[in-house]
């Protein structure tokens, strides 16, 4: 989006949360840290004169999208959410959907195996409850805290990823189990691919309910949207 919206006169600003510490590269203006809450982000929309909010967080991070759409609202500024279409289960697939985090932690109360654990950094913490398994971690950072798994490993690695390395991968770790967040799009998915080829089963973390709200799914959608209005 932020290449596509650089190439016009549009003037915008990227939003992170700074949650990442190695941020890509952008084309646009960017801002890093978090607005106060909904009233904070409401007195930086009014002070910057924004007129439009393009929602384009991780379907993950559904208190920033809880707060994006409150803080328009009362702003009366136009919001749309760029998303991506969740995963959907193909053949051959062995998903174990499970509505949150806390139920795939108490999925993980089986015989040991080798998990990899692929959904962020933040609720690792979650997983100490079932720490028989040995976990492989693929992470953009290293964890903030120490983590309490007597066997596990990290592999700092930022995506897209591939089908051929993800199977290298999962053939080097011995993987028996993956563990994943609904995230969409396509570069996270070759596990899942991965995971179909090789016959494994996939706890698979439906998303967050989210308040409705406009939703696209391709940024010209979104610049149509902007100039329209």
């Amino acid at each position: 989006m932020a290449q596509i919206i650089s190439k016009t006169n549009i003037n915008a600003r990227l939003s992170y949360a700074g949650r990442v510490s190695r941020l890509r590269s952008s084309p646009i203006k960017k801002r890093v840290g978090g607005f106060g809450g909904i009233p904070g982000l409401v007195d930086y929309l009014k002070s910057e004169q924004i007129t439009h909010v393009v929602d384009a967080t991780h379907p993950f991070a559904v208190q920033m999208s809880k707060n994006a759409i409150a803080a328009c609202s009362m702003a009366s500024i136009p919001l749309v959410a760029l998303t991506r279409p969740p995963w959907q289960k193909k053949q051959g697939d062995k998903w174990i959907n499970v509505p949150n985090i806390e139920t795939a932690v108490q999925y993980l109360n089986q015989p040991k195996k080798r998990v990899l654990l692929a959904i962020g950094r933040q609720n690792l913490s979650l997983f100490h409850a079932q720490p028989h398994h040995n976990y492989i971690l693929r992470l953009v950072d290293p964890p903030e805290e120490p983590l309490k798994f007597p066997n596990h490993s990290i592999i700092l690695s930022k995506g897209p990823f591939t089908v051929k390395n993800d199977l290298a991968l999962f053939k080097e770790h011995k993987i028996e189990l993956v563990l994943a967040k609904n995230s969409g799009g396509d570069g996270a998915y070759s596990k899942i691919e991965v995971a179909r080829t090789l016959g494994l089963p996939v706890i698979m973390v439906d998303r967050p309910k989210i308040p409705s709200r406009k939703e696209m799914f391709h940024a010209d959608s979104v610049l149509s949207w902007i100039n329209q209005i």
